[in-house]
């Protein structure tokens, strides 16, 4: 994963938190730390033991590690079972690893919270004033992934119906594959986004009307399973 980096007076610390923003903001960490040629570290931090995450936070996880391989981080962080403030175990890490700019994803309901509850970011800057901090607007959210577009995932299974696969909130026999379900908001139809774990790899489709968009994605899964089982 690690590779010599041209400068090492610079260093930057990507902040994630559960959702699929954690891939945009990862994204724009690499490009920065590519920019200056300097090391790239990830964070996140979970009050939960890491024994304890179900599915969907454990998904998270694995794709987050995948993107920290592939993008070449120093280090993916898992700082879980904190019971600290979240700014305070970011400032920990950014004194540990000696981090120069902050990358965090700020929505509009962070920013709601920080009116009534007091700024997060206000707390993270006086505990490491001499940090550079990116705060980057995860409002926008952009179409198959979860976030103020899609309410909470809750999960489901996958049966297949003719060509495709309908989406099953109950499990049975004929379920092939287990994910978690994003609906959209405002629609009274099952439409939305699957997520799924397979051979240690996140993957979504699209979902109008309980039926998959493109079952070929599910399909190419389970002729791999077949494969592998044989």
């Amino acid at each position: 994963m690690k590779k010599i980096r041209g400068r090492m007076d610079e260093s930057i610390l990507v902040c994630v938190f559960y959702g699929p923003n954690g891939e945009r903001l990862i994204s724009r960490g690499h490009r920065l730390a590519s920019m200056l040629d300097c090391p790239l570290y990830i964070l996140t931090v979970d009050p939960t033991s890491i024994n304890e995450f179900d599915a969907e936070k454990a998904s998270y996880i694995e794709r987050w590690k995948e993107l920290a391989e592939e993008y070449e981080a120093e280090e993916f962080i898992v700082r879980d079972n904190e019971k600290r403030p979240s700014a305070k175990v970011i400032a920990e890490v950014a004194h540990e690893f000696n981090i120069t700019q902050i990358i965090i994803g700020q929505t509009a309901r962070s920013r709601w919270e920080e009116i009534t509850k007091g700024s997060f970011l206000n707390m993270l800057l006086r505990e490491i004033p001499f940090v550079d901090l990116h705060v980057v607007s995860v409002a926008r959210t952009v179409k198959g992934v979860e976030g103020d577009e899609f309410e909470k995932g809750v999960r489901c299974y996958l049966v297949k119906d003719g060509d495709s696969y309908k989406i099953n909130f109950t499990q049975s026999k004929k379920c092939q594959i287990e994910g978690i379900f994003f609906k959209e908001i405002g629609t009274d139809f099952d439409n939305g986004i699957f997520k799924f774990m397979h051979d240690n790899k996140l993957y979504q489709a699209e979902v109008t009307d309980d039926r998959i968009d493109l079952p070929e994605i599910i399909d190419a899964c389970l002729d791999k399973e077949l494969v592998k089982n044989k």
